[in-house]
């Protein structure tokens, strides 16, 4: 394969994951909101086998949130949750090589940076932050735990640091 090739693949894949990650956000009625299950957070879970997908999953957030009721607050500040807590995973899991331990680990760091969205609630909102940041990490943990056992048995059939 030429580079010119690889190169376009790569940028495909990582397309792919943005659509999804848009879809999967603006087809669910729960994705904004104090109560949240955004199911598109499970595209997250890839950002431990190729820093690809944190920037899939970064611009896939961003044109998603382009829709949020927060208007650009969260185009801008859930988006750099987002990229944040992709780069955390990718970075704390980079030299492990099991990689059931590597998805748990991304959905700790993903479950505990909900914080940022409650944050966003609370200041534009006025929602209560704790209350607030329970109920978001609920839908996180359940979205990236749900998405992990997804994305195991998928990187079981394919190879997803290519």
């Amino acid at each position: 394969m030429t580079k010119t090739h690889t190169r376009t693949v790569q940028l495909a894949k990582a397309g792919m994951v943005a659509a999804l990650y848009v879809t999967f956000t603006l087809i669910n009625p729960l994705s904004f909101g104090a109560v949240q299950l955004r199911f598109s957070e499970l595209f997250n879970n890839l950002s431990i086998f190729n820093k690809r997908y944190i920037w899939a999953v970064t611009l896939g957030c961003a044109i998603a949130n382009l829709q949020s009721p927060l208007g650009i607050i969260d185009v801008i500040f859930g988006t750099l949750g987002t990229l944040v807590m992709t780069s955390l995973s990718y970075w704390a899991t980079r030299n492990i090589r099991s990689v059931p331990l590597k998805l748990t680990i991304c959905v700790i760091i993903c479950t505990l940076m909900s914080w940022s969205v409650a944050l966003e609630l609370h200041y534009v909102s006025d929602l209560p932050f704790w209350a607030t940041y329970l109920s978001v990490g609920i839908g996180e943990f359940i979205s990236m735990t749900l998405g992990a056992v997804l994305v195991y048995f998928l990187s079981k059939a394919i190879d997803l640091t290519e």
